[in-house]
C-alpha cells in the first residue's frame, strides 16, 4: 500500500484480525469509551436493589413460589453467571433451590450442549438450580395464550406456569427489533414458532422502522411490548456492555420501564452520526460469540449497510465457525434463490413466512443496496457464492483492490460491527 498506513484491530472470532488501511481515507469507527464496572456483582445487586421502577425483587419474592428466569443464548454474549449468581444471593433464604428453573431463551435457535450451558452459567448455578434449553417447536412444552393484537401467543409452559417471572439480558442497538433485551427475553425468546413467525413476517421486517435504535412506531417491537404487557412479568435485569463484554451499567425493575431506560444510555453510547455515506464500509459481527455463523454475521452487514453509499461495497469480516448454520432454514432459503432480487420477491410474494425468513430478506436488501464481500474461516468459498456474497481471502487485499479502480474512495470501519450503529445525520 503506497500511501500512509493506519492498522485497525477487527473483532474477529476469539482472536481478532489486524488489517492495513489507508490513513487518509479511512475513518475509524468504534464504541465510545465506556468505563466497565469495578464490582459488577455489586453494579448488579445495588440495581436489583433499586429498581428503575415497580418494587424491589426480595419484596415480591414469596416462599413456595416457583421461579423462571430467562436467558440469552449462546449466539449472545450476556454475563449470564454473574448476573444470576446475583439473583441467586437476592433469592437465597426466600426461594427454595429446586423451585427455580433457569430458560435458555433460544428463540428458534438450537439448544446449547453441556458445555456450552457450563460455560455459559457456570457451576454454581448448574448445581443449583434446573437448566432447560427452550424448543419452539415442541408444542408440548406451550402454552396457547390466544392473540394478541394479531400475533398467535404461544410461551413456554414453564414460564407460563410459573408464579415469579424474571427476564435477564443486555441491551445493544438491534437490526430490525431496535434493541435487545427486556422484552425480546419473553417473545421471541421464550416463543412458540408460529409467534416467531408471525412477529418476523415480511410486512413487520419490511417496515423502514424495523431498524435499529427504533423502538416506538417499530412494529416488531411495538408487538413484543404487547406481548409482554398481556402475558406478565413480575422482575427484569439488564445490562449494558463494553467491547469487551464486562458491564458497564446495570438496570433492574419493571420489564418496559427498566428497558426503556437501557436503551436511552445504549444509544447514547452505542449510536454515531456520520457526515456522509462510504464508498466502502469494513465491518464485522463483533467476534466470537456473535460471528459463530453467517446468519449471525447479517446483522454486522446490516449495521454497514447503513453508511454505506448505493452501489457501494460492504466487506465483512466474520469467522462463521458454525458454518450458515446447518441448522434452521437460512441456507435452504438463500439456495432457492437466483439472486437478492429475486429472494425478495419470493419473500414478498409468500402467503406463509418460513422460520428464519428474516435474516434472507434483510441480507437481500443489504445486498440490492451494496456489493458484498465475505471474509471468513468457516465456509468454503463455494459455500460462501452459494449464498450471493463474494469471497475473499484478505480483507486488506480486497480493499486495495477497490481501491485500485477507485482511487479517491472512502472508507469506513466498523471494527466492532454491531456495537457500533453508525447513520448518516
Amino acid at each position: 500500500m503506497n500511501r500512509d498506513a493506519i492498522d485497525v484491530r477487527l473483532a474477529y472470532g476469539s482472536s481478532g484480525m489486524a488489517v492495513r488501511l489507508p490513513a487518509a481515507a479511512t475513518t475509524v469507527i468504534s464504541p465510545r469509551p465506556r468505563e466497565a464496572v469495578q464490582d459488577e456483582r455489586a453494579t448488579l445487586l445495588a440495581a436489583i436493589e433499586s429498581p428503575v421502577a415497580g418494587p424491589r425483587l426480595r419484596d415480591i419474592a414469596r416462599s413456595g413460589q416457583r421461579v423462571a428466569i430467562s436467558v440469552c443464548d449462546v449466539t449472545r454474549p450476556q454475563p449470564r453467571r454473574v448476573m444470576l449468581e446475583a439473583l441467586m444471593e437476592v433469592l437465597d433464604g426466600l426461594i427454595r433451590p429446586e423451585d427455580v428453573v433457569v430458560l435458555i431463551a433460544t428463540g428458534t435457535h438450537r439448544a446449547s450442549t453441556t458445555r456450552e450451558r457450563r460455560e455459559m452459567l457456570g457451576a454454581d448455578v448448574m448445581e443449583t438450580w434446573r437448566v432447560v434449553d427452550h424448543d419452539a417447536r415442541d408444542p408440548t412444552g406451550l402454552v396457547d395464550l390466544g392473540y394478541v393484537d394479531d400475533v398467535p401467543v404461544f410461551l413456554a409452559r414453564e414460564w407460563i406456569e410459573a408464579d415469579l417471572r424474571i427476564t435477564t439480558g443486555f441491551v445493544e442497538p438491534h437490526f430490525f427489533a431496535g434493541f435487545s433485551g427486556g422484552p425480546k427475553m419473553v417473545a421471541p425468546g421464550l416463543a412458540g414458532l408460529e409467534t416467531t413467525l408471525a412477529l418476523h413476517n415480511a410486512r413487520r421486517i419490511g417496515d423502514p422502522r424495523a431498524t435499529w435504535g427504533v423502538i416506538e412506531g417499530n412494529p416488531v417491537h411495538d408487538a413484543v411490548r404487547a406481548i409482554t404487557r398481556a402475558t406478565r412479568v413480575d422482575f427484569s435485569v439488564d445490562v449494558l456492555l463494553d467491547d469487551r463484554q464486562r458491564i458497564t451499567r446495570a438496570f433492574a425493575g419493571e420489564t418496559l420501564a427498566m428497558h426503556a431506560a437501557a436503551c436511552v444510555a445504549a444509544r447514547r453510547e452505542a449510536m454515531r452520526s456520520v457526515p456522509a455515506p462510504f464508498d466502502i464500509v469494513i465491518t464485522t459481527n463483533s467476534g466470537y460469540p456473535l460471528d459463530q455463523n453467517l446468519y449471525q454475521a447479517v446483522k454486522g452487514m446490516s449495521a454497514a449497510a447503513e453508511i454505506v453509499k448505493p452501489g457501494g461495497t460492504i466487506v465483512c469480516a466474520a469467522e462463521c465457525r458454525d458454518g450458515l448454520p446447518n441448522h434452521g432454514s437460512y441456507g435452504q432459503l438463500l439456495h432457492a434463490g437466483r439472486s437478492p432480487a429475486d429472494l425478495l420477491e419470493r419473500i414478498a410474494g409468500s402467503r406463509v413466512t418460513i422460520p428464519d425468513q428474516w435474516q434472507v430478506q434483510i441480507q437481500a436488501r443489504v445486498q440490492m443496496k451494496a456489493d458484498v464481500l465475505v471474509r471468513c474461516d468457516g465456509l468454503t468459498d463455494a459455500e460462501v457464492r452459494a449464498a450471493h456474497l463474494a469471497p475473499i481471502a484478505d480483507v486488506g487485499e480486497a480493499v486495495e483492490r477497490l481501491l485500485h479502480n477507485e482511487p479517491d474512495a472512502s472508507i469506513c470501519v466498523l471494527p466492532q460491527g454491531p456495537q457500533t450503529i453508525a447513520y448518516v445525520a
